[in-house]
C-alpha cells in the first residue's frame, strides 16, 4: 500500500508591485489584501500548505518605486511566502541594494545560478528545503542570463549562459541530496514559459524534479503543460489570480501520485481581506503619493 501525503502549493509570479485591488465590471479584483486572505484561508483549511513566488516582486507601482523595493519587502513579509526566487526586476535598483533588501526579508530568497563574475561566488542560496509533516520539499531557484541581460546593466553579475547549463546546475543540487530522503522537488524559475519547457526536456529523470513553477512570460494557463512528465505552470501577472496545486505525494517513491491544478481568481467572492496588511498598504500608498508630489514640485 502506498504511503501518500497531501501537499498544497500556492504560487504567484510577476507581482510587479500590484498591491491594490482594481475595479473590473463594478467588482473589485485582485490586490494583495485579498491575495493574502486567500493564502491564509487555505492555510487554515489544509494541513500542508506552501506558498511560493517565482520572481519579479518589484517594479510597476508607486508604492514600490518611491521606496525602491523596501516597501515591497515589508508587504511581502506580511504576505509570508515560504520561499521566493529572483526575477529580472529584483536587480533593477542595483546589486548592492538587492543584497540589502534580502537582509530585510523574513523569508528565503533563492537562486542557483547568479554569481559574481570576478570570483564566481554565488550571491544567494541556490535552494531551500521546506520540512512539512515529515516531508522534505526541495526548492531550486533559476534565472538565465538571457532574462537578466534584458533589464540590467549590472556588469558585476553573471548567470549560467543557457538552458543546458541551468539543467546541469539543477542536476548538481539534486545529486548532492541523493543520500537524503527528499520527498518532492520543485523548480522555481523566472525564465519564461517556452524556456521552462526546454528546461524540463533537458532534465535527467533521475534527478527527480516533480514540478516547474515559473514566471517572466506572464502566461495564463487553463491547465498545466506537461513536458517529460513534469507539470509546468504559471499564474499570469499581478494579484488578480493565484495558482494552486493539490498534490498527493508518494513518499515511498518520492514522486507525484496524482494532482489537480487550477488558477484561482482573487475576488471578494472567495478571498477574505487581510485587514492588517491592507492597513499597511494604504499607509504606504499615501506616503508614496506624498513623496511623488514633493518630487514633482
Amino acid at each position: 500500500m502506498k504511503n501518500l501525503k497531501k501537499l498544497t502549493i500556492l504560487h504567484s509570479n510577476d507581482l510587479h508591485g500590484d498591491f491594490l485591488a482594481e475595479k473590473v465590471d463594478e467588482n473589485l479584483v485582485g490586490g494583495v489584501s485579498r491575495l493574502s486572505g486567500y493564502v491564509n484561508k487555505v492555510r487554515n483549511e489544509e494541513k500542508n500548505v506552501i506558498y511560493t513566488i517565482s520572481g519579479d516582486m518589484f517594479r510597476g507601482s508607486l508604492i514600490d518605486s518611491e521606496f525602491q523595493g523596501i516597501s515591497t519587502i515589508e508587504i511581502m513579509n506580511l504576505l509570508a511566502p515560504d520561499v521566493v526566487t529572483l526575477g529580472n526586476h529584483e536587480v533593477d535598483y542595483g546589486l548592492a541594494h538587492l543584497l540589502f533588501i534580502e537582509k530585510c526579508a523574513t523569508f528565503p530568497i533563492i537562486n542557483a545560478n547568479m554569481y559574481l563574475k570576478l570570483n564566481g561566488v554565488r550571491l544567494f542560496n541556490s535552494h531551500f528545503i521546506k520540512e512539512i509533516d515529515g516531508m522534505r520539499v526541495l526548492f531550486i531557484g533559476m534565472l538565465t542570463q538571457d532574462v537578466l541581460a534584458r533589464t540590467t546593466r549590472e556588469g558585476l553579475i553573471g548567470t549560467m549562459v543557457d538552458i543546458e547549463d541551468a539543467a546541469q546546475e539543477v542536476g548538481k543540487i539534486c545529486d548532492a541530496y541523493r543520500t537524503t530522503d527528499i520527498d518532492f522537488t520543485v523548480l522555481l524559475t523566472h525564465i519564461g514559459f517556452e524556456e521552462d519547457k526546454k528546461l524540463a526536456a533537458a532534465l535527467d529523470p533521475a534527478w527527480g524534479v516533480d514540478v516547474i513553477i515559473g514566471g517572466h512570460s506572464h502566461t495564463l494557463l487553463s491547465e498545466p503543460c506537461e513536458v517529460a512528465g513534469i507539470p509546468i505552470v504559471q499564474a499570469a501577472i499581478g494579484t488578480d489570480q493565484i495558482g494552486r496545486f493539490d498534490i498527493m505525494v508518494d513518499t515511498d517513491n518520492n514522486c507525484i501520485d496524482s494532482y489537480t491544478w487550477q488558477c484561482i481568481p482573487i475576488t471578494a467572492d472567495n478571498c477574505p481581506r487581510d485587514e492588517a496588511l491592507e492597513e499597511v498598504i494604504n499607509k504606504l500608498a499615501m506616503m508614496g503619493l506624498s513623496l511623488a508630489s514633493e518630487d514633482n514640485n
